[in-house]
């Protein structure tokens, strides 16, 4: 287990996903797992831009991942394998909520801050105020993307979380470039507001004056 664990590791710098595509395809199924590791984070934040619950968006994954698996041959190259796969990852996320919708327990909104942070602390030995502050940031933005409608949190997610490319976002939504950009400049725009609203709140004020500003700041930065 080691050895192959290893040699994964290995193919996963060395070989293109096309490269991996077709081994799996050939019969080499392990070479599966490159895949999901190389998407397993940008598939999860955009699931999650669909869903709020854990276990929805662990079942939306796992059946996407099961699906592109099955239609492997499908997959021809034309766009990457991330785009692919993102595609497939949206239909198992709305399917998932036409499910919940059902059942009548769509869990919609949610003031929880989300257990996967968008961005790490790196710096331990930085002090315990700064700590502070970076966290408080992460969570107001947390609930400022929670917040935004469907349409432009995902397009948000994917520019300016993950970082695809318009072409890419329009490829897997099915939109026009042009639509992306209207939905990304909504999206900034909504999150403003939000945090303007977050912060001149009672709890955010009990942190202190000089951390809000400075959490503002570090925000307004990031966006």
């Amino acid at each position: 287990m080691i050895m192959n664990a290893v040699r994964i590791d290995a193919f996963n710098t060395q070989l293109s996903d096309q490269d991996v595509v077709r081994r799996v395809i050939a019969g080499e199924k392990g070479l599966f797992e490159i895949l999901m590791r190389r998407n397993n984070q940008k598939l999860y934040r955009i699931i999650r831009s669909y869903l709020k619950d854990d276990d929805d968006i662990r079942d939306a994954m796992q059946n996407a991942y099961l699906k592109a698996f099955d239609k492997l041959y499908q997959f021809h190259g034309d766009a990457s394998f991330s785009t692919w796969l993102i595609r497939i990852g949206i239909n198992e996320a709305l399917m998932r909520i036409k499910d919940i919708r059902k059942t009548k327990v769509l869990y919609l909104t949610s003031d929880e801050v989300g257990t996967e942070k968008l961005n790490r602390i790196p710096d331990k030995q930085v002090n315990a105020e700064k700590v502070m502050i970076k966290q408080e940031m992460q969570q107001l933005l947390e609930q400022a993307i929670d917040s935004l409608p469907e349409k432009y949190r995902v397009v948000y997610v994917m520019k300016e979380v993950e970082g695809m490319e318009s072409h890419q976002v329009a490829e897997c939504l099915g939109l026009t470039e042009s639509n992306v950009k209207v939905r990304l400049h909504r999206a900034r725009a909504i999150i403003k507001e939000l945090l303007l609203k977050f912060t001149t709140g009672t709890e955010v004020f009990e942190f202190g004056n000089s951390r809000c500003d400075q959490m503002v700041e570090l925000v307004m930065r990031t966006i």
